[in-house]
């Protein structure tokens, strides 16, 4: 028997701390006309001094959990998605398993940058494909406000903090459809995050602070994501007009609308949390996807193609009949 992946629940969990751009205009120069205009961002969620990657994982797991109206402890695999983890090690899927007192999973992290939660997703879809696992948990999870430079501009005021689960099972019938992931490390340069602890040379004496050349991110994310798109269409056999719904990674509104148009999807076919939630990187998507599951956009049967494309530079897609 053909076995296949379907969503069983979601979940999302974002900090009670605001910070508007208004706010933020008093930090650095900015203002929040120059900051929207830009990014189409408004405000963002920063996470407390008492919350971390997994403490946000595991309640954004648990609603995961609750709605599906499983066992917890039937779950064979947790993935995290994180750039941002508690600990070097153990990874931040160990510790998400101990919050949720899973005893016979097995668990481990992704480090994918903002395509994190596709490429768990990808994972999960092989783990399930090939009969390791029956049921699988991915996370993503960030508290991005602590890797970025708050006196830097160009920086600070795109990244916010929060957590998405999805919950996975076998099935007969197919609900992910396919999957897409790839990398290109010629780009490392333009996008990323330097380890002060372990990097040699200049590195080792940097501030661990996120370092990013927007304007050429911009234009390779464009490129790179319309090209992802053909290649899911194409592998499926589908045309774009069959898709019901776009849950894009929440970078920039310039890019989701540049997806929308390649797919000639109207923006109100697209999920959109940008504006009050910044970019939660690896948490983005799942946050956008379970968002539109619980006020009822997203409905069951529906088509729907998720994307994302972050440092490394990574990216990836998912075609899923939920």
């Amino acid at each position: 028997m053909t076995r296949y992946m379907k969503i069983i629940g979601t979940g999302g969990y974002l900090p009670e701390k605001i910070l508007t751009n208004n706010e933020l205009s008093t930090m650095v120069d900015t203002s929040d006309q120059w900051i929207y205009e830009r990014t189409g961002i408004k405000s963002r969620r920063i996470a407390a001094d008492y919350e971390s990657a997994a403490s946000m994982a595991e309640i954004a797991s648990r609603q995961a959990i609750e709605g599906s109206g499983i066992c917890a402890d039937s779950i064979d695999l947790i993935i995290v998605a994180t750039g941002t983890p508690d600990r070097v090690y153990p990874s931040t899927a160990c510790l998400l398993q101990q919050r949720l007192g899973i005893k016979n999973a097995f668990a481990f992290d992704v480090q994918a940058a903002c395509s994190g939660s596709l490429y768990a997703l990808s994972i999960a879809d092989q783990y399930i494909k090939s009969g390791a696992a029956e049921r699988i948990l991915i996370v993503g999870s960030e508290v991005c406000s602590r890797i970025v430079d708050w006196t830097d501009r160009s920086t600070c005021i795109l990244f916010g903090d929060g957590a998405g689960a999805m919950l996975l099972e076998s099935s007969a019938d197919a609900g992910v459809l396919s999957t897409h992931i790839r990398s290109n490390g010629e780009y490392s340069d333009l996008l990323y995050c330097p380890n002060p602890n372990a990097a040699p040379g200049a590195e080792k004496h940097s501030s661990g602070f996120i370092t990013m050349r927007g304007n050429e991110v911009f234009k390779v994310a464009v490129n790179t994501l319309e090209r992802i798109v053909d290649e899911t269409l194409e592998a499926n056999g589908i045309d774009k007009s069959v898709i019901d719904w776009l849950v894009p990674h929440q970078a920039n509104i310039r890019i989701i609308i540049a997806t929308a148009k390649k797919l000639k999807m109207p923006m109100d076919r697209v999920v959109v949390t940008l504006e009050t939630q910044g970019n939660t990187s690896s948490a983005s998507v799942l946050l956008a996807f379970n968002e539109a599951v619980r006020d009822g956009r997203i409905r069951r049967g529906q088509i729907v193609l998720l994307e994302a494309f972050g440092a490394g530079f990574t990216w990836g897609s998912a075609l899923i009949k939920y």
